[in-house]
């Protein structure tokens, strides 16, 4: 029997919606003026879809608000411009809330045994150039991308051939695409929902000046190639039509802003987009905020110059250790500072490298009992009074009790501080030689030091790495800590140098079981514990190595069984099974989770939640909360 979800977005009423916004002469946003006054825009009405997605926002519990203002945020580097993409989270598919899929871009989708996926367009959706967004775009992409192996010479995405081939796709229609695989992918649609989505679609009117199948002069082709310091065509196609990290300006976007600063720069303006399709039960147009001001900064500085009243919206670059110095500023500026939960399975995670290059550490990683050891003798309890004012919860690396799938088992996996139990595992592992220190010896003599580094983008790992030298040392280990940048930092972990890092825990500590579970098992080069096996797998077996620890191997074939399977049940089970092995096998050292994080906003800007969950992925940091439903409310 084939099961079939239909979903359909923003509909009820909504074809009469450019009537509507007709008839009631909605205001349009003082910001337009000027350009709808020359005729360089054209009015409400003909800017957005036939059928506009329509956000209730008082069903929401929030307020429909007004047009206008600038909101100034602070970011670490020009790179971090992608913030504008994940907080726009303008998504073909995304979660409300509730984390449940909602069309957004699309009028609507449905899904067969999550193995025909039917995408349906809204008429009248128009990029931000005010160019047609049609099914033409998926087609381009398709055809012209992802099948072209200049462009695409891996073969296409992995979350598009989970079984190893690439979906059928049909242009059903101007309105209407379909991609059809042969067995189930049920990583689908979480990875359309996802911070960093899948891109399955592109402006293919401007990006065909790029490629060279549509460029037929060559001289052209050379002087952008020219202009933008590249060497290759694909190269250019590659860079100009980069939408996650938004660094071309002339790039059309469907996102509620777009930025309008090119590289290389220390602020970034963006501006909203005219052509967006979403409104609210008033008519009015989203976004309300008019721009967003991005000035680039010293990551370490972030939290000083935030709480200085330089930022109207703040939740990257301060931690909860910030949050003091932040309550302290709304007695000196307009500002509100809120906690919020972090949505990670840990805060703060050590994350042994079992794919470190040094033999002997790699050897005693890849044993359980050193693992089990190296959580049992933390004591948790200090790490939360000392770092979080006892307001975390100690626990394993796993999922929060706001998944469906939590269970206490899961989080209680070896965080009862018991030195005694450690150091049996310990000695059972014969490492009972120490020397004069007590610091235990190695099978080759060597003193057994752990070197853990840290990106040092926050005080509170090197805090907590303070308490937790004290509490290794009661077992006979002594532990080091090392600095470097991220980029260092992934490097060294890829090359093996790295014996133990400390970084986050799981990315979606509150999942579903329709979300993939990719981040219990080697999927990823950046997973600290297991970089060369997550390579491996990223690869398709092209570069790394596999898992040659057996639980590490069986955590990939049950990610595969989850991918192969369309019943919810089925998922389910899979999900407990990798939860039960990943925390019995302690392949990550959690802390605490449960833990918050500052969010702080100026006084008068509405319609952000006092209390909700934060993190990467599901939520997409504000982005499953609209900000493009914020705006200021003048007192």
């Amino acid at each position: 029997m084939v099961t079939r979800r239909t979903f359909l977005g923003g509909l009820v009423g909504a074809a009469i919606a450019p009537a509507v916004v007709r008839a009631q002469q909605v205001a349009e946003p003082e910001f337009l003026k000027e350009r709808l006054a020359s005729g360089g825009l054209p009015p409400m009405a003909e800017r957005i879809p036939v059928r506009p997605r329509i956000v209730n926002l008082k069903e929401m519990g929030l307020e429909p608000g007004a047009y206008g203002g600038t909101v100034r945020t602070i970011i670490g580097s020009q790179r971090d411009i992608r913030f504008m993409t994940i907080y726009g989270y303008a998504r073909l598919v995304g979660y409300d809330k509730h984390l449940q899929f909602q069309p957004d871009i699309l009028a609507g989708f449905q899904s067969e045994d999550d193995t025909v996926f039917t995408f349906t367009l809204r008429e009248g959706h128009k990029w931000s150039d005010g160019q047609p967004f049609t099914a033409d775009d998926f087609r381009y992409w398709w055809e012209d991308v992802i099948l072209n192996d200049k462009l695409t010479p891996g073969g296409g995405a992995l979350e598009l051939r989970p079984h190893g081939s690439l979906p059928r796709f049909e242009m059903l229609d101007p309105l209407t695409v379909r991609y059809t695989w042969e067995k189930p992918n049920p990583m689908f649609l979480p990875t359309l929902a996802g911070p960093q989505p899948l891109v399955i679609f592109g402006p293919g009117h401007y990006l065909k000046q790029f490629h060279k199948k549509f460029q037929p002069d060559q001289a052209k082709m050379d002087e952008l190639m020219k202009t933008y310091r590249v060497k290759k065509w694909q190269d250019l196609h590659i860079k100009m039509a980069r939408s996650y990290r938004p660094e071309n300006p002339n790039l059309p976007t469907l996102d509620p802003w777009r930025n309008t600063t090119p590289l290389p720069s220390e602020q970034f303006v963006f501006e909203r987009n005219p052509f967006f399709h979403r409104i609210d039960e008033t008519g009015r147009q989203l976004p309300y905020l008019d721009r967003f001001i991005l000035n680039v900064s010293s990551s370490s500085i972030i939290a000083a110059k935030a709480g200085a009243g330089e930022a109207d919206l703040q939740v990257t670059g301060i931690d909860f250790n910030d949050y003091t110095f932040l309550k302290e500023a709304e007695k000196r500026f307009p500002v509100k500072v809120n906690l919020w939960k972090l949505a990670r399975g840990s805060r703060i995670t050590l994350l042994p490298n079992l794919n470190c290059a040094d033999e002997v550490w790699r050897g005693l990683f890849r044993d359980v009992r050193l693992r089990r050891a190296l959580s049992l003798a933390i004591d948790r309890h200090e790490v939360n009074m000392v770092a979080f004012y006892g307001l975390g919860t100690p626990s394993a690396d796993t999922v929060l009790p706001d998944s469906p799938l939590f269970k206490q088992e899961y989080a209680d996996a070896f965080v009862k501080f018991d030195p005694d139990e450690a150091n049996r595992l310990l000695d059972e592992l014969g490492l009972t030689k120490r020397d004069d220190d007590g610091i235990r010896l190695l099978p080759d003599g060597r003193r057994a030091e752990i070197t853990v580094e840290t990106a040092g983008e926050s005080n509170l790992d090197t805090d907590v790495l303070e308490l937790v030298h004290d509490h290794w040392a009661n077992i006979g280990l002594a532990l080091y800590t090392r600095t470097s940048q991220r980029d260092v930092f992934r490097n060294r972990a890829m090359s093996g140098s790295i014996m133990m890092s400390i970084w986050y825990g799981l990315d979606n500590g509150v999942p579903t079981a329709d979300m993939s579970p990719a981040g219990l098992a080697p999927t990823l080069d950046d997973q600290l514990q297991w970089p060369l096996w997550g390579m491996h797998y990223l690869s398709a077996g092209q570069e790394g190595v596999a898992p040659d620890l057996p639980e590490a191997a069986e955590l990939v074939d049950l990610l595969g069984q989850w991918g192969s399977t369309a019943k919810f049940e089925e998922r389910q089970v899979i999900w407990h099974k990798m939860l039960s092995l990943y925390t019995q096998q302690v392949f990550s050292i959690g802390l605490i989770n449960s833990t918050l994080q500052p969010v702080l906003r100026a006084a008068k800007l509405q319609n952000l939640p006092e209390k909700a969950l934060y993190g990467f992925d599901p939520t997409s940091y504000l982005g499953v909360y609209m900000p493009d439903a914020f705006w200021y409310k003048e007192a």
